[in-house]
């Protein structure tokens, strides 16, 4: 501003000094975070599948339903696999009564052969004969045994519990051991997994930050996990980090984390895409500056402008772990 002197000279007046905030460096305790992106895994996936070849019958569950372990699902035509039972009770009931006289036989000539009322040559014959009969009894009953698997095998039951899905069969459908398609899946959804993709980096820098004590998680190290929903949701069940895989991907140069999930309204479905928010546990010396305190040099450093005693400044760079 332009003012006029008593002389009649114009003076420059200096502008007042600029107001300048000032924060504090607070230390304290903080509990740090990591986002991630992951998706959903069944703990338990299971293809029903045939173990033998029929005509369905009847479907003997609703899609969608949850179902019990063991619990009938298929029902393939019984009647050639019957008639193969019958069949092989037969063929057993027939060699168990040559059995008893093969073993009869026997033991007429053990009693001849010592007064040479028949030759050594036929008791040895008797004898082999009778092994042989009940070798035959043996492979009859296992005969049995096996029709009858076969038989059992026309229920086609649950292998897990757990929520099936959708039936890619009908009644009236010709299925075989070995064919390509399943005929239905079923998938445990609780609780449920998480599988995180993190770098080997950071996974790196997580452990030498607990094992110098800078990190405190629980006894176990299992991490607190929080997830957003595609829908921008918070996902009200907490999760645990259970797992974190022995190898790393090297297309990607990253880790899995698996984490754990409650999931008892069956909300998070296989194959979901979620955001992992992951504790990686807390600092028990974290400096916390105020955000508005930090600027960038020209190669990107962090910048602060620390006030000395006299109430001069002088320039620091800091490294910023994360806002």
């Amino acid at each position: 501003m332009a003012v006029s002197a008593c002389g009649g000279e114009t003076q420059m007046q200096a502008p007042p000094p600029p107001q300048v905030a000032v924060t504090a460096v607070k230390k304290e305790a903080v509990e740090l975070t990591t986002v991630l992106a992951g998706r959903t895994v069944a703990v338990e996936s299971a293809e029903v599948r045939p173990q033998i070849s029929g005509i369905i019958k009847a479907r003997l569950f609703e899609e969608g339903d949850d179902v019990k372990e063991g619990q009938p699902l298929y029902q393939i035509e019984k009647a050639p696999y019957e008639a193969v039972v019958a069949s092989a009770r037969a063929a057993l009931a027939r060699a168990e009564g040559l059995a008893v006289a093969a073993e009869n036989r026997k033991s007429r000539y053990a009693n001849l052969v010592g007064s040479k009322a028949v030759s050594k040559q036929d008791y040895d014959d008797a004898v082999a004969g009778a092994k042989q009969v009940v070798a035959d009894v043996a492979a009859a009953r296992a005969t049995l045994d096996s029709a009858l698997i076969e038989l059992e095998r026309t229920t086609i039951a649950a292998p897990i519990d757990g929520r099936i899905g959708r039936s890619f069969v009908t009644n009236g459908a010709l299925v075989s051991a070995g064919q390509a398609q399943e005929l239905a899946a079923i998938n445990t959804l609780d609780p449920i997994y998480v599988d995180i993709s993190q770098s080997s980096a950071e996974i790196l820098r997580w452990k030498r930050l607990q094992a110098a004590g800078t990190l405190a998680t629980d006894d176990e190290n299992n991490l607190d996990v929080t997830l957003t929903l595609e829908d921008k949701s918070v996902y009200e069940h907490k999760g645990k980090i259970t797992l974190t895989e022995v190898n790393v991907d090297p297309a990607t140069g990253s880790v899995t984390l698996r984490a754990v999930f409650p999931n008892p309204d069956g909300l998070l479905l296989p194959g979901m895409f979620v955001r992992a928010r992951v504790s990686e546990g807390v600092r028990a010396d974290a400096m916390l500056i105020d955000q508005q305190a930090i600027s960038r040099s020209p190669q990107g450093d962090g910048i602060v402008y620390v006030v000395k005693d006299d109430h001069t400044t002088e320039t620091r760079i800091v490294r910023t772990d994360r806002a």
